[in-house]
This record gives structure tokens, sequence and C-alpha cells, in this order.
């Protein structure tokens, strides 16, 4: 695997690589890596002839009093788990590679930045908009490989690939779970015994939701009520939202005709955890 830590150097290595019609497989993470990054990283290998992962605690994404001082960056740790995967390509840059002195270009996608997520962390998604846009500019993959636990950012990054017309396939993977149902996660790190066990109620509360819809409801608000009423049995998470979106737009769904998202993040402790499931596939 080879590690490259500036832009000149990843650009030169992939110039090396590429034929004409080599696919190449793009993964960016923030390090960290558990079973769902490395589900990314399979995937993107059976679909593509190379792989590119990129590990960037990207600092934009992070609102003044989030946890970018104390985010995990376990980084030779990672650098293991990725060559055992046997991933071609490792950039690792600085934010000052990334964000030369005096950066003041930002790519945003309105309507969707500013809804779920967005709403309780202003500019967070206007970080990962921008730093995605780079790293695209910079790989220039044929493929990018992210995970259905992060659905908004999908949703976004999927309308700024449009709109930018980057010529970029978005493959979207399923959420990996523990085996209690816990989705995979970096901060799952922070918490405590007693917060991992508060914090299953996240899936609780989707499952719930899941099996009213399957007894034919189809009613928003029934469904969010149902979900709601699990969250307030547990004293341990504090519940920042809980909706029901199109995919695509995130948009409220106030009657459910066709597929819905189902969105939900909480504080459990001080770690905020999101997850999330889909209605109406089959």
């Amino acid at each position: 695997m080879r590690v490259c830590t500036t832009i000149t150097e990843i650009r030169s290595a992939l110039r090396r690589a590429q034929g004409s019609d080599l696919r190449l497989g793009f993964v960016p993470t923030m390090g960290a890596l558990h079973e769902g990054h490395l589900s990314l990283v399979r995937a993107a290998k059976a679909a593509c002839d190379a792989v590119v992962v990129s590990i960037f605690v990207n600092p934009t994404q992070f609102g003044p009093r989030e946890d970018l001082a104390k985010y995990p960056r376990p980084f030779e740790r990672d650098c293991g788990l990725l060559q055992k995967e046997g991933v071609d390509f490792l950039f690792a840059p600085s934010a000052e590679e990334m964000y030369p002195q005096g950066s003041v270009t930002w790519v945003e996608v309105e309507g969707l930045s500013e809804k779920l997520c967005g709403r309780s962390r202003p500019g967070h998604f206007r970080g990962v908009t921008t730093v995605v846009s780079k790293l695209f500019h910079i790989i220039q993959p044929s493929a990018a490989f992210f995970g259905q636990k992060d659905a908004a950012q999908c949703a976004i990054i999927r309308r700024m690939v449009r709109d930018q017309n980057f010529p970029v396939e978005m493959v979207v993977c399923p959420i990996v779970r523990e085996p209690d149902g816990l989705a995979m996660s970096s901060r799952n790190a922070y918490l405590s015994p007693s917060e991992r066990k508060s914090a299953l109620v996240l899936y609780r509360a989707l499952s719930e939701i899941q099996s009213c819809f399957e007894h034919s409801e189809r009613s928003a608000a029934r469904l969010i009520a149902a979900g709601k009423k699990v969250l307030a049995e547990e004293p341990g998470a504090r519940l920042d939202y809980l909706e029901i979106v199109d995919p695509e737009s995130l948009g409220s769904v106030p009657v459910i005709g066709g597929t819905a998202l189902v969105a939900v993040a909480a504080f459990v402790g001080s770690t905020r955890l999101i997850d999330n499931i889909l209605l109406g596939t089959d």
C-alpha cells in the first residue's frame, strides 16, 4: 500500500498507476476505522481495479463546541487494517495541505444542507461537501463508496455530484451493525458501558417504526410518535431529532406512499449518535 501525504504525491502516484480503462474506487474516511468502513473497502475492491482510501479528520465539518480535538486518530492501526484489506493507495493529508492558508472557497448544497444534522450542526454539511469536492478533484475516482448510516450526507453529496457534473458513480452501501443492532460508528468508542447499553434505544425506536409500518401504518406523525415513545423510555438518551423524509430531497413525508428515510439523532451522555432505516424499499 502506497501512503501519500501531499496532493502532489497522490496525483503523481495515481498518474503512474492509471491506465486509460482503469476503474478507480475511492473510500473517503476520517479514520478510526471499523467494520463499517472495511465493508466499503471490500465493496470498492470487488467493483474496481484499484482502491484509494483517504484518512482526513476534516476540521471544517466540526462546530466550535464539537469533538475535533478528541476525535480518535489511531493512524498506525488504521494503516494495518487497510494493508490487510489490500488497499492500493492511502491518502492522509494534513489540514494545511487540504486548506492552504487564506482558503475562502466553499461548496454548499443549498436547500439540503440545512436539514436533519445540518439543522443542529450549522455549517457541518458545507464542510463535508467542500472537502469531498476537493478529494474528488484530487483523486478523480470512477466510483466513490459511502455508508448508508450517513444517509443525509449521501443525499447531499449525490446532489453535489449531479449539480457539479462530477464523473463519479456514487455507491451507497448498507449500514453495518453490531450483533445487538447498534450501528457501527467511530464515536461508539466514547461510550461507557452503561452509555453503550443506552445507545441501543436508537435502533429499538427505528425497529418499532419498522414494525408499525409493516402493520400498515402509513402516517408519518403516528410512526414518529411510536418511535419517540420508545426513546422516552430510555433516560440515558436525549433526542436531537426523529424525522421521516424523502431520501433524495430530505423533505418531510406526511404520508408514506413510496420509499421514505427514517432518521434519528440523539445524545447518549455527551456523544451524539445517528442511525436510520429505509421504509418501503420492497
